[in-house]
């Protein structure tokens, strides 16, 4: 689609089925509707299907629901979806994305269903990046909210994502947390050091930006930073130990 390929393009996809398809046949529509009243070209069907389109659909519709957690959308919060999607994804997708979620919110969102679907077709790899980057959305004000926290933690048990994983992914945005560290490579603070060496070099690989490859240069580079927090836990576990 001419106008919103940056973040849309692959009509062959999983997203167009079931609830999914639902929620972004709406933002088309309107979309459609609103270019078609302004007497401007109206987005042509998209082409193609791409593993990238699947994962940035899905990141759309689980951001309208963690901004919809406290029941109301505020200005100063899209402002911050704004900056955050422009730092990771660049200015035009940013604004094509603004103009779906827009869309997107008017919707009600059914989240188990929605999330049954991704997790059929995404891998955990994938799967855990969209929760890093919803954590980054909910952690855009500076604190996580009770509400922003249910939410993501509703979103990773649909997802099939383990209570470990939810902790790890969830210390990387609670630094302040003397246990963050420990927490973001899933060991005990009464670990050994070479049960924490053991633990980085899993964490490493399951967080290694390669795992999301296929879904874009923008989502491998989003993936970096927490594949850094993971590196940056362990630094801090050896420095605080005196580990080698």
């Amino acid at each position: 689609m001419a106008k919103y390929g940056k973040w849309i393009s692959g009509a062959l996809g999983w997203w167009l089925l079931g609830p999914v398809g639902g929620i972004v046949g709406f933002a088309l529509g309107s979309l459609f509707d609103a270019a078609s009243s302004k007497s401007a070209a109206p987005p042509r069907p998209p082409e193609g299907g791409a593993p990238r389109d699947g994962f940035t659909v899905s990141l759309l519709v689980l951001m309208a629901a963690v901004l919809k957690a406290d029941g109301k959308v505020m200005q100063s919060e899209l402002d911050y979806v704004k900056k955050f999607l422009v730092q990771r994804f660049g200015a035009e997708a940013a604004k094509e994305a603004l103009l779906f979620l827009r869309k997107i919110l008017e919707q009600p969102l059914p989240l188990y269903e929605v999330c049954r679907q991704i997790r059929t077709n995404l891998n955990l790899s994938a799967r855990l990046e969209l929760l890093h980057l919803l954590f980054g959305i909910a952690a855009a004000d500076g604190e996580i909210s009770a509400s922003e926290r249910n939410i993501t933690k509703r979103i990773a048990e649909h997802l099939g994502v383990s209570d470990a994983d939810y902790e790890s992914v969830s210390a990387m945005f609670a630094t302040s947390d003397r246990r963050w560290a420990y927490k973001v490579l899933e060991v005990e603070r009464t670990a050994t050091d070479d049960e924490v060496k053991k633990a980085y070099r899993r964490m490493a690989v399951k967080h290694h930006p390669d795992k999301v490859a296929k879904m874009g240069e923008d989502v491998q580079r989003a993936a970096a930073e927490k594949f850094r927090k993971v590196q940056e836990a362990y630094e801090r576990i050896k420095q605080e130990r005196g580990m080698k």
